[in-house]
């Protein structure tokens, strides 16, 4: 049966947009009423569409202790990241923003047409009114403009994150090395799956777990490591879209044989980020690949259940080209402002004077940290990060970090002294990717049809990529694929880049 980008998620949609109403219902209705005026207790009143990283929302003294810094009322809608696109989508079609909506930057181009329409408040001029927000990073703003206008202001995130949380334990029991090649990282995947690394005596475990997610899942990061190029590859002063390349197909074929020799979770395809997290924590896989930043909150959990477990990192696999790792802008989202919801020139300039405020050191810190003395605590003007608070900063503090403009650079934020040990190494890590960057070639042009149709010409070469894996497409039919793929717009998308060449 030929597996789709939407049969494959419509499940695990459905089964968490209840979950999503009520908590959106119960995030947006404390007051008990649906709406609110744009003043309420003589204080601005903001809502805000964000997405939810963590179990929980952050809790109410710290929501209610910004609201007091920032003299506003927030209402704020925390969707679970899951679902988070569809709900976005879901507010766009039927014209029911917040009056501040987030956008991912993976979702960006199903807004551009909205703001086009002048559905949004350009944001451009009035930057400069802002002592914060004056200074924003002039180049990001850039790579997020739309027709060299700014519409979002933007959460930071370091250029590439991405590389591979393993079970060092496992690695101990079986007497291996941590792989430096992609050989060697199957080899060890392969006794990770068939030499029962736990020493359980059960053969109850597999190599690697991969989720829905063909770019910050496995695949995308795997296919760096063999030398594809990031969406697009100039060629002779052409644009080549990345699944045409032999690269890309090598990837394929790598992923096809773990998956055929069951190194990978037969339900990957359908398997959401939650149960994929679920599989590391509890001990049923030993390699995760994808964001490193991942592996504090990973170790704690798997810690919990097995004092004795140890995650590890590796961002370097060496491929056939050396050492490569996709990159990504530097901006991880927007947020952007609906016109309908925001009625006035100075409801805008309000709104974005929150925002501004959150800047400053006393309230990026709070949304940062938590509480001094309960989530974190002061030595030598260095913020202290305690172990055995790390899971109350988890449940009360991080979901924060969705709301923290240019998160990265803003000065304000105060010096983490001692870092949780896996975050630390995380970040170091990262900060070595930047050696190896794979960047997008069209990150700075634009293509309109690429923004109108983007959407429904990557679910055609979603459904080719994962049915190829799983045996149902053959190379001839993948390529068949392409071409429908540029039949219904991808060719006039080369066009278009190849245009803004001459």
């Amino acid at each position: 049966m030929f597996i789709t980008y939407w049969s494959k998620r419509s499940i695990y949609i459905f089964s968490l947009l209840m979950f999503s109403i009520i908590l959106i219902s119960a995030c947006s209705n404390e007051d008990g009423s649906s709406q609110t005026s744009s003043k309420e207790d003589g204080r601005s009143s903001i809502s805000i569409m964000a997405p939810l990283h963590f179990p929980h929302p952050p809790t109410n003294d710290i929501i209610q202790r910004i609201e007091e810094l920032t003299d506003t009322k927030l209402e704020i809608g925390w969707v679970p990241e899951g679902i988070y696109t569809d709900k976005m989508n879901t507010a766009l079609t039927t014209n029911s923003l917040k009056k501040v909506t987030f956008v991912k930057f993976t979702d960006y181009t199903l807004v551009k047409n909205e703001i086009r329409s002048k559905a949004f408040w350009e944001i451009g001029p009035y930057l400069k009114e802002f002592p914060h927000l004056q200074n924003l990073n002039s180049v990001y703003l850039e790579q997020s403009a739309v027709d060299q206008k700014i519409y979002g202001l933007y959460t930071e995130r370091p250029s590439s994150r991405q590389g591979i949380i393993i079970r060092e334990d496992w690695l101990d029991n079986l007497q291996l090395n941590k792989p430096k090649t992609i050989e060697e990282l199957y080899e060890v995947m392969r006794q990770f799956t068939y030499n029962d690394p736990d020493q359980n005596g059960s053969h109850d475990t597999i190599g690697l777990v991969d989720r829905n997610d063909l770019v910050y899942g496995v695949f995308k990061t795997l296919s760096s490591y063999f030398g594809t190029p990031n969406n697009w590859k100039m060629e002779n002063n052409q644009f080549i879209p990345e699944f045409e390349t032999a690269e890309y197909m090598n990837t394929m074929n790598f992923m096809k044989r773990l998956y055929n020799e069951k190194i990978l979770n037969q339900d990957f395809a359908l398997t959401s980020k939650e149960v994929q997290r679920d599989k590391i924590i509890r001990g049923t896989a030993g390699v995760y690949i994808g964001s490193m930043t991942d592996v504090q909150r990973l170790s704690n959990e798997v810690k919990d259940i097995n004092p004795e477990a140890r995650l590890g990192l590796i961002n370097r696999i060496e491929g056939p080209y050396g050492y490569k790792v996709w990159s990504i802008p530097n901006y991880n989202g927007l947020y952007v402002f609906s016109k309908k919801a925001i009625k006035t020139e100075e409801e805008l300039k309000t709104i974005l004077g929150f925002f501004d405020r959150t800047m400053d050191h006393d309230v990026v810190n709070l949304m940062m940290y938590g509480f001094e003395g309960k989530h974190y605590e002061m030595k030598d003007n260095l913020v202290i990060l305690p172990e055995e608070t790390s899971q109350l900063r988890v449940n009360e503090v991080n979901p924060l970090y969705t709301l923290i403009i240019a998160g990265l650079s803003n000065p304000n934020i105060m010096e983490v002294g001692e870092k949780e040990s896996m975050t630390a190494l995380a970040d170091q890590l990262s900060k070595d990717n930047e050696l190896f960057l794979v960047d997008d070639p069209t990150i700075h042009l634009s293509s309109q049809t690429y923004d109108e149709k983007n959407l429904e010409l990557s679910i055609i070469i979603a459904d080719a990529t994962y049915n190829y894996i799983l045996g149902n497409l053959t190379v001839e039919g993948f390529k068949q694929e392409i071409k429908r793929w540029k039949r219904n717009g991808g060719e006039m998308i080369i066009q278009e880049y190849n245009a803004t060449l001459e």
